[in-house]
């Protein structure tokens, strides 16, 4: 006989890093009984879904349905209600670990600076657990996950190229501060019929200075459901302008005036209306800078702002022009403004950029507009 004797030595075990949902032990009994979910569900008396998704920990499990899974299963109430209480302490426990390092990474990656500067968030308390609190407030959500699906997506997939660099925290909230913007714009219901009507006039408001074709651009949006707001980029958006929609009845074109020339504004204004017209309500166009876009929506939207500033029917005449007096008499003729012409006889090559430039006006966006 050994007199050897046997050590027992005991550990804290680790918190485990995932939740369990009492879907999971359901789960369990139904592959011991060989029943279906859908005959469990009827003896529950839930719906399928609603099972469907118990096990899945979407939907939490209530005291009510712990008592009739214990007439089905005959597994005590009070051990379903443990698992469903577990589970939900796990959860949030593992919410506070993980979020303190996600909203670490997400608060470095926004401009919070600029969003100070432009008075969006205040610039005290500044501490990790007031900022996350006040990015969350400016992007009117209650979680990252909500951010990730209403900005980050829309703002990464603006990252079409490796040449185009912009930064997605930086894109994101510059959109942001457009449809904030575009809320306080007053806009009739969508009427695509009449925004088509309005093309022309719109194509006439080229010739004018900004003090006159401003408030006019933004009236005629804004008849026909379409917000027009004028929001000064930031730094690392490098974006000229947006289309969203707020609503199926109101759309919003945001402007950033990044190149400052009236060629390359208004080309950008009826780009937006060609994706406003001609392409659906739940994506998010976001220009790049001065890169040709693959996307077939990109090329049809650049089309169409081609064709209504400087239409195809004069391309042997604008082929033609040699001389600024050329472009001049040339743009008075067809009603755009000169700069609009030269731009297009860049673009083209035919002229080189040096050529011309002083005929393009030049924009300013005022901080009272960006902010």
């Amino acid at each position: 006989m050994s007199n050897s004797s046997t050590v027992r030595e005991l550990y804290t075990a680790e918190e485990p890093d995932y939740a369990v949902p009492p879907g999971e032990t359901i789960l369990d009994f139904l592959e011991e009984s060989g029943m279906t979910q859908r005959e469990f569900a009827v003896r529950v008396g839930v719906s399928t879904k609603h099972l469907n998704q118990l096990t899945k920990g979407i939907v939490s499990l209530s005291p009510d349905v712990a008592e009739r899974l214990e007439s089905v299963t005959g597994i005590r109430a009070r051990f379903w209600n443990r698992l469903e209480a577990d589970y939900q302490s796990t959860r949030q426990r593992l919410r506070v670990t993980r979020d303190a390092q996600a909203f670490g990474a997400w608060c470095r990656s926004l401009p919070v600076n600029d969003l100070v500067k432009r008075g969006q968030i205040p610039q005290d308390p500044s501490d990790k657990a007031s900022r996350w609190e006040q990015l969350l407030a400016f992007f009117g959500v209650a979680s990252l996950d909500a951010w990730a699906e209403l900005y980050e997506k829309p703002a990464a997939a603006f990252r079409q190229t490796k040449a185009f660099e912009a930064k997605v925290g930086a894109v994101a909230s510059w959109l942001r501060l457009g449809e904030l913007a575009a809320q306080e714009v007053k806009c009739a219901p969508f009427n695509k019929g009449g925004l088509e009507e309005a093309i022309p006039r719109l194509r006439e408001l080229t010739i004018l200075p900004p003090q006159e074709f401003e408030p006019e651009l933004v009236r005629i949006c804004a008849q026909n459901g379409v917000a027009v707001v004028f929001v000064k980029e930031i730094a690392g958006c490098r974006s000229s302008g947006a289309t969203r929609w707020l609503s199926p009845s109101k759309a919003v074109v945001q402007l950033s005036l990044r190149y400052k020339t009236d060629d390359q504004f208004w080309f950008t204004v009826f780009h937006e209306l060609a994706h406003v017209l001609r392409h659906g309500k739940r994506e998010v166009h976001v220009e790049p800078e001065g890169k040709t876009s693959e996307d077939p929506q990109e090329r049809e939207a650049d089309t169409f702002a081609s064709e209504v500033l400087i239409p195809s029917r004069y391309r042997t005449r604008l082929s033609a022009l040699k001389s600024l007096p050329d472009v001049q008499r040339f743009a008075r003729e067809i009603g755009v403004a000169p700069g609009i012409v030269v731009g297009r006889l860049h673009h083209e090559g035919r002229w080189p950029h040096s050529w011309g430039n002083g005929l393009k006006r030049r924009f300013e966006l005022v901080d009272a507009q960006a902010e």
